[in-house]
């Protein structure tokens, strides 16, 4: 039995296959020529291969980075990483992690079935780690057995039709209506992002459309301007950090070499990633109309957060670099005040800050991107400093997830945990009750809020 929830969780936690799988179903379906199954079926497999390939580049230039600025501004902290988290819960959580992933997908599927909310979250890995970080924090509330995986899959398929839900109407403006919804755990910071851009800004002063001057106008290709900018933030940690370390780091490479090629790196994997994104919007969209028909009719494919990046380049980059400055001067408060200090992640600054932008400037332009990003920066530090003592629990201490989702949610679980201690079906209860209102309040709002465009 173990081995058997093992492969499934395995092939399920893995974005390439399970989407490979989704579009393989939707191109039977249909009835598509067996050359179009396979055509279909590899590419959106290929897609996101090659989306995968490009984050690794990108996290490998980052990997550098956090020594250089440890060392040059003596940073110490927690260092949010959902990864390192995830990997100590399975240590004694593994086979909870898997039952709650599976029956969560299964849960999803109900919820998009019997709710307005028709989206099915296809990033694997984030529902892995959803999973994971249920697991943990429902079993330091006190649950097991049964009533642990049965309340973590529901709470679990409750966010991956209700997150995508969240971002919805962001999302059609970032993408204009390209029939794709958002699958990521870091939605309430998109959200809040995308909610300051209205008030502080006008969508349409895009950071998009600034035109340099002749003379610089190559600073529109972003994977120019993404190694300029990079080699200089490279070349200042490098430099702050001294030739001894950085020769140590690089393995014996030049300064302003080691800088030059990381940034390049960098920016790489940032171009590898927008084409893998291309290539799955190209073919998991037709294919996705066979298997929503079925199972699901008018659902919407939620995927992982860089499918935001081609609508909006260099809004990621801003808001990465806003991110990070918020996530500095959350650190500096932390400090002040007594909190945990967190270190800011490199990584989760990249891809939800990143995000961030995006949804900022889709509803503020450079005023919502830089405003959005910014307090994305501090939710994210924040969240991940008071979801420490639920984690530290069961000995997470040393680190927490970097993403606002999974921050909110085990808030709010140990939160209820703490509040009906020793009693599990209470804490059960409690949970449950929380999902079913706040499904129930978003599908009457929904319905409420679509009546009123076509009265309109």
């Amino acid at each position: 039995m173990d081995f058997l929830m093992g492969f499934v969780a395995d092939v399920l936690s893995v974005p390439a296959v399970l989407v490979g799988l989704v579009a393989l179903l939707g191109l039977l379906f249909q009835k598509k020529p067996a050359s179009d199954v396979i055509s279909g079926t590899l590419k959106s497999i290929l897609g996101f291969v090659i989306l995968s390939g490009g984050a690794n580049m990108l996290v490998g230039a980052l990997d550098y980075m956090g020594p250089l600025l440890e060392t040059g501004f003596g940073i110490r902290g927690v260092v949010p990483n959902n990864e390192a988290v995830v990997a100590i819960a399975q240590q004694t959580l593994g086979t909870q992690t898997a039952l709650i992933m599976v029956f969560g997908l299964l849960a999803n599927l109900l919820f998009a079935r019997i709710t307005p909310f028709k989206y099915i979250f296809l990033t694997g890995h984030h529902t892995f780690y959803m999973a994971a970080m249920l697991s943990a924090v429902l079993g330091t509330a006190g649950l097991d057995g049964w009533l642990l995986v049965l309340v973590g899959s529901l709470i679990l398929g409750g966010l991956m039709v209700l997150m995508p839900a969240l971002a919805s109407p962001y999302m059609d403006l970032v993408t204009g209506g390209a029939g794709v919804a958002l699958g990521h755990f870091g939605t309430f910071g998109y959200w809040l992002s995308g909610t300051i851009g209205k008030l502080v800004g006008d969508r349409e002063d895009s950071l998009e459309k600034y035109q340099f001057p002749k003379g610089l106008q190559f600073f529109r290709e972003s994977v120019i301007s993404t190694s300029l900018v990079m080699f200089i933030i490279f070349l200042i940690a490098s430099l702050a950090a001294g030739n001894a370390a950085t020769t140590e780091l690089s393995g014996g490479q030049n300064m302003l070499v080691f800088s030059l090629l990381q940034a390049i790196t960098f920016a790489g994997g940032v171009a590898v990633v927008l084409y893998g994104v291309r290539m799955i919007i190209n073919e998991i969209v037709p294919a996705f109309k066979g298997f929503s028909d079925l199972i699901v009719p008018d659902s919407k494919p939620a995927l992982d957060c860089p499918i935001t990046f081609p609508y909006a380049p260099t809004s990621v980059l801003v808001g990465f670099i806003v991110s990070f400055l918020g996530g500095v001067v959350s650190m500096i408060i932390m400090g002040l005040v007594g909190l945990p200090v967190i270190v800011p992640g490199l990584i989760p600054h990249f891809f939800v800050g990143g995000t961030a932008g995006v949804f900022g400037n889709a509803t503020g332009g450079k005023r919502g991107a830089i405003a959005g990003a910014f307090v994305n920066g501090i939710l994210i530090s924040f969240g991940a400093a008071f979801l420490l003592p639920t984690l530290g629990a069961l000995g997470f201490a040393n680190t927490t997830f970097g993403d606002s989702d999974f921050q909110v949610i085990g808030i709010i679980v140990g939160g209820v945990g703490n509040a009906f201690k020793g009693s599990a079906f209470a804490i059960a209860g409690v949970l449950l009750l929380i999902l079913a209102a706040v499904l129930i309040i978003g599908t009457v709002t929904h319905r409420g809020s679509k009546e009123g465009k076509k009265a309109a």
